[in-house]
């Protein structure tokens, strides 16, 4: 399967797209700090968040890309 051609590309989320982000990532702060507060430290605490983290950071790519790499209309390849 051949990537898009943007894929390795800043895309520039329209509005609606980065306030969809916005709200994710508030809702991801808010799981992140429960886990920080309700989690004992350990290596289990620290892969659950790093775990959540990328989860966070593909939510993003969901939001401005199809499922095959290709920008979703309005998103601009900058």
């Amino acid at each position: 399967m051949a990537l898009h051609p943007s894929t390795y590309a800043y895309l520039k989320p329209t509005d609606e797209q980065r306030a969809a982000m916005e709200r994710l990532r508030a809702a991801a702060k808010a799981y992140s700090d429960a886990i920080e507060a309700d989690m004992p430290d350990g290596p289990d605490k620290t892969y659950v968040l790093r775990a959540h983290r990328q989860n966070a950071m593909w939510v993003n790519a969901g939001i401005t890309r199809e499922a095959d790499g290709t920008p979703r209309p309005g998103a601009e390849v900058t």
